[in-house]
């Protein structure tokens, strides 16, 4: 075979190993020729020759054992030498002449010879074993010459039957000669394509086993795998190692089996944009001069998979013949992906959405038009710092709580309260009257007391998209703030705090400015 093991088996590889093959059979043919001896004797024994002694097969033996095992010393040492094979031939020959001397004449023998070369794939030795295959026949009719034509009254002299005999071998070797060109040419050319289609076959297998490896190992990752043969109009699952085929009707069938049966607990919110993706109609044309194409959906009893349809085979025109497609469960790593998100989300300490959340829905407004009833309240801890200095920061941080206990209570399911950083909260709010809730944080802080600090004081300002001179989230943002400094500075003044002492002096542009 030109290839082994599913191995790519180049033509001079395999003329290195035919050389091998070539010689051991050389050499069985050598090893068998022994029984020439024997096989010589029986037909004297029944009278078949007359011209030839027990002695002279004896003789014939030895000599056929010697150039054996000579040649079995060559081929262990040098199996891959065409020389090898060469000594094999050329010990072929000589046994001719040496049977020819002793009146045994088989001329079939003398012209198979050279043909054994062509084995070789090699004219070189093709020509050579010609060569001395010729000289042979000429040797052993020179020798034979006289007493031929003893027993032939048609030639009076040796030379004449001679000359008569070598015209025939002539004709007959030059025959032989074109007739073994043309063969060794065809069998070379024979060899060469059958090796190389042979190659193309083992790619093939190779690249299919390949592709099959693949396809085994996803379907150990996949929930399911499915293969859509759009030539054949096959669905075959993966996962089954029976391999069943199923048919799809490209006509009337838009779902596979398997698509219509996911469909059935699929969430009814998402059972439109589900089936269109599975659409196997229109698949391949998505699919067009992209690798894979995927979507993901909720499952009402395994939660979020992840469907997806991978180009395997495609056509010149880049539309894909063969397809894949997968349904994985991610219900975990949404989870997760959910949770990291949460806590990128999330304050640690009040568990309040942190800055970075609010810039995010700030940046959700950008281009569009700002509801009407949009309300943006500022809100900052008064006299943190005293609290900080004098009870220590985990009092600080009680205040801090307390405070994002009381604007979420107070807020509810209108909107969303951030902690913008230390003391500082934002809250986003949607309602036609926050004079109302505004009441209610208030409430909520005169109510509040805390385990190691008795009471709360927080500084609160909010306004409404029409207290803006333009409609945006930061000139919203902007007169809250003022509104909340100037809530501020009402409470100190009651207090009788001098700010400037240091007590708790903030500088508004301390503070965080979107707007700058």
């Amino acid at each position: 075979m030109p290839f082994v093991n599913g191995e790519i088996y180049s033509y001079e590889e395999f003329i290195k190993d035919n050389k091998a093959k070539v010689n051991g059979y050389l050499n069985l043919i050598m090893w068998a020729s022994v029984l020439a001896g024997p096989a010589i004797a029986l037909g004297i024994l029944i009278g078949l020759f007359n011209d030839i002694t027990y002695y002279d097969c004896m003789d014939i033996s030895v000599v056929v054992i010697v150039f054996a095992i000579i040649h079995t010393v060559l081929f262990v040492k040098f199996r891959y030498s065409v020389l090898v094979g060469l000594f094999a031939l050329i010990s072929i020959d000589s046994i001719l002449v040496y049977l020819s001397i002793n009146h045994l004449y088989i001329s079939l023998i003398w012209f198979c010879v050279p043909l054994l070369s062509i084995l070789f794939c090699n004219r070189w030795i093709y020509f050579v074993a010609l060569v001395v295959n010729y000289f042979t026949m000429v040797i052993a009719t020179y020798i034979t010459a006289p007493y031929f034509i003893q027993t032939r009254s048609n030639y009076s002299v040796p030379s004449d039957f001679f000359w008569s005999r070598i015209w025939g071998f002539t004709i007959e070797a030059s025959i032989m000669m074109l007739a073994g060109i043309l063969l060794g040419k065809h069998s070379i050319s024979h060899f060469k394509d059958l090796i190389e289609r042979n190659n193309q076959i083992t790619d093939q297998i190779k690249e299919t086993q390949e592709k099959m490896d693949i396809l085994d190992s996803m379907a150990d990752i996949y929930d399911y795998v499915n293969l859509l043969n759009f030539s054949a109009n096959t669905e075959m699952s993966l996962r089954d190692r029976n391999r069943i085929q199923r048919g799809i009707d490209p006509v009337t069938q838009t779902h596979t089996n398997l698509n219509r049966k996911l469909n059935e607990t699929i969430m009814p919110d998402q059972r439109d944009k589900f089936l269109e993706f599975t659409n196997i109609s229109t698949v391949r044309s998505r699919l067009a001069n992209r690798k894979v194409i995927s979507s993901e959906f909720v499952d009402a009893i395994s939660g979020w998979f992840r469907a997806q349809y991978i180009a395997v085979d495609k056509a010149n025109d880049g539309i894909p013949n063969m397809v894949i497609y997968t349904v994985s469960n991610i219900d975990e790593e949404k989870r997760r992906e959910e949770h990291l998100i949460r806590i990128s989300r999330t304050d640690e300490l009040t568990r309040l959405y942190n800055r970075r959340c609010y810039d995010e829905d700030v940046a959700d407004f950008n281009g569009k038009m700002i509801p009407p009833n949009l309300v943006i309240f500022s809100a900052d801890v008064n006299g943190l710092k005293g609290v900080n200095d004098t009870m220590g920061h985990a009092a600080g941080d009680e205040l801090i709580k307390g405070a994002a206990e009381c604007l979420v209570s107070a807020i509810g399911n209108k909107g969303k309260v951030y902690r913008m950083g230390g003391d500082e909260f934002q809250a986003m709010v949607f309602t036609d009257n926050p004079e109302q809730i505004f009441e209610s944080i208030q409430k909520k802080i005169s109510g509040w007391h805390g385990k190691t600090v008795k009471e709360l004081h927080l500084s609160v300002g909010f306004a409404k998209v029409e207290d803006a001179e333009v409609p945006n989230i930061t000139a919203i943002e902007k007169v809250a703030d003022e509104r909340m400094y100037a809530d501020k500075r009402a409470y100190y003044q009651r207090a009788g705090i001098d700010r400037r002492s240091g007590g708790d002096r903030r500088d508004g542009q301390d503070r965080r400015r979107r707007s700058d």
